[in-house]
């Protein structure tokens, strides 16, 4: 059922750090409306509604109900991403779910079960791909434009106090997905990987604030993965969070410090543009997506081979060895 102008009526499960991004991403959409939200904590949830100019549901179950609502977007804790999707899907709604898409291989793999026996869309959150410069840079190495791919770097260096820091599961679950579906974006499926992390800063909270990984790609070139919440890089051309490809004929890159405005973001001492303008357009892509216009530029098949690298990591970590992804 439409909404008003046509509009795709989107409601949000969760209401959490992310959720301005979304729902201003809604708003700037023109063919997109947020009809409500639903937040575990009830005063927090009417709350962002009032701020956002929409309907606060008191329970799932009502959110679902309403026939004004067609798609859903998953914004709740990594935990319980499958229960939601679940209940979107069978309520016959559309979905679009917050990365990192579920805890395990097998709960995404359940996820794309029953979004194909249901036959709706369940597109991953992933928007850093949807960016214009990672589009082009997927562009030219299909292309063959660059040449033959030597080295892909994905970094992400963001302070983050403790306290924000002690509502994620650690930067490589909260992190590395993103450096993860980049790289597969980008370059396909790696062979093997090799990583390490560390606690730096955190008085209190077990969880890793760095995280390296190396990776072999499939035509022998190399990645590199850093995420850290630990400092802020304030270096001449700060790795804040940069993609860089080289390749034998050409290179290219993306980086948030080309839009910085100086004010904090939600959990960021500056605002990086360039974020929220990804949530932009991948909210405007979901739409096409819904409508039988466009495919998703990641899915969940994606979602899962970014789970692996993601559990691949953590293996090379416990065990300190190399891991070969390819079995």
């Amino acid at each position: 059922m439409g909404t008003s102008n046509d509009a795709l009526g989107i409601a949000f499960m969760g209401a959490g750090d992310v959720s301005p991004l979304h729902a201003d991403a809604v708003k700037r959409c023109s063919d997109t409306r947020l009809i409500g939200l639903w937040n575990r904590s009830p005063e927090k949830g009417r709350a962002k509604a009032n701020d956002f100019g929409c309907r606060s549901y008191d329970t799932p179950e009502q959110l679902l109900a309403d026939p004004a609502v067609e798609a859903v977007s998953v914004l709740t804790n990594l935990e319980t991403h499958l229960q939601y999707v679940k209940m979107a899907l069978e309520a016959g709604k559309k979905v679009l779910v917050e990365k990192p898409v579920g805890v395990s291989i097998d709960e995404i793999n359940t996820m794309s079960e029953i979004a194909a026996r249901t036959g709706l869309t369940c597109m991953p959150g992933h928007n850093y791909i949807y960016e214009d410069s990672i589009i082009r840079s997927k562009e030219l190495i299909e292309g063959g434009h660059l040449g033959r791919l030597v080295a892909v770097y994905v970094m992400y260096h963001i302070h983050h106090p403790e306290e924000v820091a002690a509502r994620y599961p650690g930067v490589i679950r909260q992190i590395l997905t993103h450096n993860a579906y980049v790289l597969l974006y980008l370059a396909g499926p790696p062979r093997q990987l090799s990583a390490m992390k560390a606690t730096l800063h955190y008085d209190e909270i077990p969880q890793e604030d760095i995280a390296m990984v190396n990776l072999t790609m499939k035509n022998g070139a190399l990645a590199h993965f850093c995420a850290s919440f630990a400092a802020d890089d304030h270096s001449a051309d700060p790795w804040t969070m940069m993609v860089k490809v080289i390749g034998t004929e050409g290179s290219t890159r993306y980086s948030y410090r080309d839009w910085v405005e100086l004010k904090p973001a939600v959990v960021h001492s500056q605002t990086y543009t360039a974020y929220r303008g990804s949530i932009i357009n991948e909210v405007a892509h979901f739409a096409k997506v819904c409508r039988g216009e466009a495919v998703p530029l990641s899915t969940l098949e994606d979602a899962v081979n970014a789970q692996r690298i993601i559990e691949g990591a953590e293996e090379s970590i416990a065990s300190g060895r190399t891991i070969d992804l390819m079995n």
